[in-house]
């Protein structure tokens, strides 16, 4: 953009994103991915548009099998290997569970230079659907097709956290996020759908 249309393209700060690296300054927290991804869409659109292609993308990350992105041998020569990694899927927009959940599944460390690999690797992934997700919008072809997840669509329900009088004075959920992987599972964390009220 910035060589093809000048300013304000060519003067942006983009160095500003690397904030987004681990989970913003490594702290597991939103994938840095989604948050360069997130802001390139929120430069070309209102909120309206912009919060249901983000949906998308962010449905779409939590439910796709990744890495996905195969280097080349053109990639391959500036650094990064043509082995094919192992994938898994996160369930979650959060770098910590992502890269947790991909540790256990394959057996690699989270802090090795394999699921470093894979991050860089997943960084092209978002960047193409992203792209995929823009290029539909300006050729007027986009359509959402990624559901929010059965729980998700259940919990912000009035008659859940959506402001049931019986149960919740006010609504007392806030996000879109799947809520399965934080409140199911192991005994590290609370199971809020068992015997949930």
């Amino acid at each position: 953009m910035g060589e093809q249309y000048g300013a304000p393209y060519n003067a942006f700060p983009f160095s500003m994103w690397e904030i987004g690296k681990s989970g913003f300054a490594e702290w597991g927290a939103l994938c840095g991915t989604l948050v360069g991804a997130a802001a390139a869409l929120a430069m070309f659109w209102g909120r309206k548009d912009r919060d249901e292609m983000t949906d998308e993308l962010f449905r779409w990350y939590e439910t796709t099998a990744f890495p996905m992105y195969q280097p080349t041998d053109l990639a391959s020569k500036v650094g990064m290997p043509k082995e094919k990694l192992p994938t898994s899927v996160s369930d979650s927009v959060l770098c910590h569970i992502s890269v947790s959940r991909w540790a256990y599944t394959t057996g690699l460390p989270a802090n090795g230079k394999e699921r470093s690999e894979r991050c860089a690797r997943i960084t092209a992934d978002v960047a193409g659907k992203t792209a995929e997700i823009i290029n539909a919008k300006m050729d007027g072809t986009y359509k959402n097709t990624m559901a929010f997840s059965k729980t998700q669509q259940t919990c912000t329900t009035p008659d859940c956290h959506g402001g049931n009088p019986d149960k919740f004075k006010v609504p007392n959920l806030k996000g879109k996020m799947d809520c399965e992987p934080c409140h199911t599972g192991s005994a590290h964390v609370q199971n809020k759908l068992v015997n949930h009220p």
